[in-house]
């Protein structure tokens, strides 16, 4: 078995806290600078590399006195947002001895789940790897607060994952893989070396939380290998201190537990929108409509627009109803709603003399359209 690694040339790495900390005992600045040793190694292979890190709420818990995570969601504010200066600073001083720039991005779930945003993050994304800097990714735990509670770097890294349309995800942990079940409790357990992600027999195998610095487990890798593989991306999961895990892997050595995504990049482009967006509204299609979605895989123009409901806005997903009201397909709409109740009924041409300006003449294009 070899490394799927090997041919990825879009890589997230995500490194877990107990890791990043040396187990909670402040910042482990010999190993960060091994892995941006192994990074800068990636690179001259010539891979783009995302590091998605764990570790403020940790470092800020042993700048402030905490001896233990606190419960409070202001005191785990508090201690992110002071442990996140730490963080930013030892890699940029790790990463600088290769002569790589870095870059911090701070993101919540509602980064990605807001179209606009979304769209946002992901230019900048795109702009940085293309200027060859590192990103170093965390979640903007200052600010939010069920992302703190019950959130993990684990799902952050898989939407990234989704957000850059990587190839694969490596999660570094602080141990070796999976297994089918706990290793601490039952001896019988055997090592998972390869999977197909989403097979829900692995959730079965996964455990609870296992470290006390952190608030990830087991099993938030591999629901975070599930939601990666939506986009095509292959996960890696493997013991952060295995000597040149990251190298090795890239080489072509296979380590850790490898999980497979079997779904192809456009199709899963669209499966993410059928089952990970909550929709903002809808619209009602004539059947004319209805036939050129459903039958000729044609793109939804404003004349087959009967009615409009919700209140939405340019770039987010809506779900198009026929006229029984059932759902036969969701897409991103070119137009805000408000907008399209100005033009529905109308055939394209007529937009810019109703509107002033033409974004698009679909108002879903056929690319970000998906049937139900």
């Amino acid at each position: 078995m070899q490394s799927i690694i090997r041919q990825a040339q879009r890589v997230i790495v995500k490194v877990g806290s107990s890791l990043v900390t040396n187990e909670g005992r402040g910042l482990d600045h010999a190993a960060i600078a091994k892995w941006a040793d192994q990074i800068a190694h990636l690179r001259r292979m010539g891979k783009q590399v995302v590091l998605v890190s764990s570790g403020a709420v940790a470092e800020g818990m042993l700048r402030l006195g905490f001896e233990r995570r606190p419960v409070a969601i202001h005191e785990l504010q508090a201690c992110a947002a002071v442990g996140q200066m730490g963080l930013a600073q030892i890699y940029e001083t790790s990463f600088r001895a290769h002569d790589l720039r870095t870059a911090q991005v701070l993101l919540t779930h509602a980064d990605l789940a807001d179209r606009e945003r979304y769209l946002n993050a992901r230019s900048t994304l795109f702009t940085l790897l293309e200027l060859g800097v590192v990103p170093v990714i965390n979640e903007n735990d200052t600010v939010v607060t069920d992302e703190i509670k019950f959130g993990d770097n684990d799902t952050l890294g898989a939407l990234v994952a989704n957000l850059i349309e990587a190839d694969a995800l490596i999660i570094l942990t602080d141990q070796r893989g999976l297994y089918t079940s706990d290793p601490r409790k039952n001896t019988d357990a055997t090592f998972v070396n390869e999977a197909k992600a989403g097979d829900p027999a692995l959730e079965a195998m996964a455990g609870g939380a296992g470290s006390g610095i952190g608030s990830g487990g087991m099993l938030t890798k591999i629901l975070a290998a599930r939601r990666a593989a939506n986009s095509g991306a292959h996960t890696v999961i493997a013991w952060g201190r295995e000597d040149q895990v990251l190298v090795r892997l890239a080489e072509g050595e296979a380590i850790g537990t490898q999980l497979t995504a079997q779904t192809a990049r456009l199709t899963a482009r669209k499966q993410w929108m059928a089952d990970h967006l909550k929709t903002a509204g809808q619209v009602m299609l004539d059947p004319g409509a209805v036939q050129k979605l459903l039958e000729e895989g044609k793109s939804l123009l404003p004349i087959g627009v009967t009615d409009v409901g919700g209140d939405f806005g340019r770039g987010d997903v809506i779900t198009c109803v026929d006229a029984t009201g059932k759902p036969i397909a969701r897409g991103m709409s070119n137009y805000a709603s408000a907008e399209v109740k100005r033009i529905m009924r109308k055939p394209s041409s007529e937009i810019a003399a109703i509107l002033g300006y033409v974004e698009e003449v679909e108002l879903i294009h056929r690319d970000n359209l998906v049937l139900l």
